[in-house]
């Protein structure tokens, strides 16, 4: 009889099972699903930059019933899939109040014997200007970690490194871990991740911090990449992988090492790098054909990374992720 071949997915979903199950430590569930045909224009005339204002439509207009039932909907596609740990950045800023983690809270009581869940406060207006920080410090005693978007305030006002600074002081009052959204443009012009790394060490927060995405570091050249995963050891900073996110990076015309626009895996693993998956957005204006589908996300970052490592596959899936959620491993 010829021995029973199955596919990779089946062994990685069963080893991924051993380790206590799948985890999604990023995504925006509040917004999901909030993509329809008749909106997709948004997504083909508007940048990143661009649709972290439109998106306002969507947060203005829902109620916190809306806000329950997107949540709702996406948490059961995560349990459906074996996930047992999800992260998920709300918006808590003056445009969406406190509704959607009001949703939030209500969903995790609905759930809590199913998953667990655990809340980032998502700054789409930043930390800076006054009202978006009254929201900010409302919204952070609401939520398991901070979260942050520090180039929104270096777009608006050029301080993105006080933003970072407003971010880590507010974690570290609290005793929280802190996620932030950095180098998202796949663009040697950016370093946030290496400034992260700085101010974690300035606050004395190592091993506290997650960067999110990292796109642009396989933008730099291969002596910068190595030179800051040295520094994201010292400053024991894990990382988020979110490749359907970022696979649709546009064309540019800039000089830089051949790479796929995914978070470096490859190299920064070997580097005693924690790097864990997350969704980010699904179906929504950011990313529409994002499916919340973690097989498909694991998939595309190996073969994207070129990092058919299976053991260490599973490990981004399932106990780093755990990791990065602050959770017991």
């Amino acid at each position: 009889m010829k021995n029973h071949v199955r596919s990779f997915k089946t062994y990685i979903r069963d080893e991924i099972i051993k380790k206590g199950g799948w985890v999604n430590t990023h995504a925006h569930a509040d917004r999901a699903f909030t993509m329809t045909p008749e909106k997709i224009h948004i997504y083909h005339n508007s940048n990143l930059q661009q649709k972290w204002d439109l998106v306002d439509e969507v947060k203005r207009t829902s109620s916190v019933e809306d806000y329950y039932a997107r949540f709702c909907q996406a948490i059961e596609l995560m349990i459906s899939q074996g996930v047992t740990a999800f992260g998920t950045f709300v918006d808590i800023d003056p445009i969406c109040e406190d509704r959607a983690i009001i949703a939030a809270h209500k969903a995790r009581e609905v759930y809590k014997n199913d998953i667990i869940l655990k809340f980032a406060n998502q700054t789409l207006k930043g930390v800076i200007e006054p009202t978006a920080r009254k929201w900010f410090d409302i919204g952070s005693e609401m939520v398991d970690m901070i979260g942050g978007l520090p180039y929104r305030d270096e777009l608006d006002y050029g301080r993105g490194l006080e933003a970072m600074d407003i971010l880590l002081d507010k974690a570290k009052s609290l005793g929280i871990m802190c996620h932030v959204h950095v180098d998202q443009f796949n663009s040697a012009k950016e370093k946030e991740t290496e400034q992260l790394c700085d101010k974690t060490i300035e606050h004395g927060m190592q091993g506290r911090v997650v960067a999110i995405h990292g796109i642009s570091i396989g933008a730099h050249p291969k002596e910068y990449r190595y030179a800051l995963y040295r520094k994201m050891r010292e400053a024991q900073m894990m990382v988020i992988a979110c490749p359907m996110a970022w696979i649709d990076s546009n064309r540019k015309e800039e000089l830089m090492p051949f790479h796929n626009a995914l978070t470096p895996a490859d190299e920064m693993i070997p580097e005693g790098i924690t790097v864990a998956l997350g969704t980010d957005n699904i179906c929504d204006y950011m990313v529409p054909l994002c499916e919340g589908d973690m097989w498909q996300e694991l998939s595309l970052l190996a073969a994207g990374c070129r990092f058919p490592n299976l053991d260490e596959m599973v490990n981004i899936a399932s106990i780093n992720g755990r990791k990065v959620l602050g959770l017991d491993v």
